[in-house]
């Protein structure tokens, strides 16, 4: 996919909508060959979905293994808005807490004092963490307006051809 068809396809209102969101679902495989899929924390910089995990976390050695990875940020609504997205993680050893994982759990409700308490405990408890940084090789987005699932468009364009002939 080239980079301008990424890009137009994520600075749809609907794609921005979903970005702003603040879980994902990280499939990848791990080392034994079978597949892996974890809901994730994240931030979108406009160029890059950018995770936070600890330096222990499992994933990190199926990720340095094979760093291809998918991911999907949809709603809980019908209908649904998904966007898939596909790109290789890089992977980032940051000392203390990156300004990203901070930034992402920004948005659950927490009065000041407890955000507060929270960043406290979140410091005391990691050395470093590190930033799985995906930056987007291939997307879609199905909005079921303008957009459909490859499989059901395929049978709308069978059954437009039949209608026509």
């Amino acid at each position: 996919m080239e980079q301008h068809e990424i890009n137009e396809i994520l600075d749809r209102p609907f794609s921005q909508e979903l970005l702003a969101r603040d879980l994902t679902r990280l499939a990848y495989v791990a080392k034994d060959g079978t597949p892996r899929n974890v809901p994730i924390a994240f931030v979108w910089n406009g160029s890059e979905i950018v995770m936070c995990t600890s330096t222990n976390a499992p994933k990190l050695a199926h990720l340095r293994q094979n760093p291809m990875v998918a991911l999907t940020i949809d709603t809980e609504v019908h209908p649904p808005k998904i966007l898939l997205i596909r790109g290789r993680a890089e992977l980032d050893l940051v000392q203390g807490i990156p300004d990203e994982y901070l930034q992402m759990n920004g948005s659950y409700e927490m009065t000041a004092e407890q955000r507060v308490e929270w960043e406290a405990q979140v410091r005391s408890l990691y050395d470093g963490m590190f930033r799985v940084v995906v930056t987007p090789t291939w997307v879609k987005l199905i909005d079921f307006e303008t957009t459909l699932p490859t499989a059901v468009e395929e049978l709308v364009r069978q059954k437009q051809e039949r209608q026509s002939a």
